[in-house]
């Protein structure tokens, strides 16, 4: 099978808080090669495998073979995989499902009722959480409508912004902690401006970053050449890695995946 590697450097671990379970709070990188393989291959231990399926959706895959999806339509693919855990957020119909597939066992809304979204599902060889922010809707503010949701699997802290419509405050950035993979949406005008989503990725300091949320691919083209004099840009031409926290890159690094569903 083909397989792409990118050789990535080696980074430093530091110690992590004391809050347990969550690992993610202030742990720092590593680095692993990426690679290319089928998405029901079995995942080596303490790798996580990624795949951008479309829009703000990514589809990952844990050793033990979970399935977990971000921003879930209803919809990954021709095949009959069922995500063990799906997160959405309703911003718009391209971020959620009404009709969610019932043979998922954990759907996670990124809204609330009346009330902030709060997410802490351990499911033992992963967590979920997630940090509430707002959502700005043709200059009508919703509280707490977005989630910004971080999956904790394999050492990785993995975060997925949704439909960011404001910088996170002091408390929010705290509450996200330590992001060592980070998929962030580049529209630079549904969601937040691309200047302010740049501000976002310098600070949170991700190893990886996957763009999402493009269109045309004009504010893709921008996001990287804005960020290329802070990042490497690596555009390897296909749809998933697999990563490892014992080998993340020790220069932080956008990899540009193509949006491809499940066959």
């Amino acid at each position: 099978m083909i397989r792409y590697i990118l050789l990535l450097m080696l980074a430093t671990p530091a110690m992590a808080q004391d809050r347990v379970p969550s690992h993610c709070i202030a742990l720092a990188d590593a680095g692993t090669p990426v690679h290319r393989v089928a998405f029901a291959d079995p995942v080596a231990m303490g790798d996580v495998r990624i795949r951008y399926l479309d829009h703000a959706s990514f589809a990952l895959r844990t050793p033990q073979g979970k399935v977990l999806v971000t921003d879930y339509t209803g919809f990954i693919g021709g095949d009959d995989t069922v995500p063990d855990v799906v997160t959405m957020n309703n911003a718009h119909g391209t971020h959620w499902t009404a009709r969610p597939d019932p043979r998922v066992p954990h759907v996670l809304p990124g809204w609330g009722d009346g009330a902030a979204a709060e997410h802490y599902l351990d499911l033992g060889e992963v967590l979920v959480r997630n940090v509430p922010t707002d959502v700005m809707n043709r200059g009508v503010l919703r509280k707490d409508g977005n989630s910004i949701f971080i999956f904790e699997v394999a050492g990785l802290c993995i975060g997925h912004l949704g439909h960011l419509h404001h910088i996170p405050d002091a408390a929010q950035f705290a509450a996200i902690g330590r992001l060592d993979v980070l998929m962030v949406p580049v529209d630079g005008g549904y969601t937040l401006d691309l200047p302010s989503m740049m501000t976002v990725v310098r600070r949170l300091r991700s190893s990886v970053v996957f763009p999402m949320h493009w269109f045309s691919g004009a504010s893709l083209s921008a996001f990287l050449a804005e960020m290329g004099d802070q990042f490497q840009v690596v555009e390897p031409g296909i749809s998933q890695i697999d990563l490892s926290l014992a080998r993340l890159p020790k220069t932080p690094t956008i990899i540009v995946l193509e949006p491809e569903y499940l066959p």
